[in-house]
């Protein structure tokens, strides 16, 4: 036995609605469960699916500052520009991508509301491989 697989993705926010619209609105998730007022966990909380991806919203301190750690989600090269104009529209920090290689793919990062840093990337790891090879 080992590890199948990630289980669920948690993230600590000021304003669960604000994450709400953020992930909704700007990334296409659905909400599957508000704890409303009641606590089963640490604190109010909100269940995403974001294509199979469960994401956990919990209110608290977010962190305070930012980092490069990021998760990152594959879209396709398409997509770029729609999610894009998504995420400005709701207000979101797009950041600038750093500088990157041909063939490794495209990405755009951005903020939510908290410090947490996410990307949407339109390469896989077997292409940025053979290219670091190559």
């Amino acid at each position: 036995m080992g590890i199948e697989a990630i289980s669920h993705i948690t993230f600590v926010v000021r304003d669960l609605d604000r994450m709400t619209s953020f992930l909704c609105e700007g990334l296409g998730a659905r909400e599957v469960y508000d704890s409303g007022t009641r606590t089963f966990s640490l604190s109010k909380e909100k269940f995403f699916l974001l294509g199979d991806i469960w994401i956990a919203a919990m209110e608290g301190e977010p962190p305070t500052e930012r980092t490069y750690g990021h998760l990152a989600f594959r879209i396709t090269e398409a997509e770029l520009a729609p999610f894009e104009a998504r995420l400005g529209s709701l207000g979101v920090e797009i950041r600038s991508a750093r500088k990157r290689v041909e063939g490794e793919g495209h990405s755009l990062y951005f903020y939510d509301f908290d410090n947490h840093l996410f990307e949407l990337h339109t390469g896989t790891l077997h292409e940025r491989l053979r290219r670091y090879e190559g």
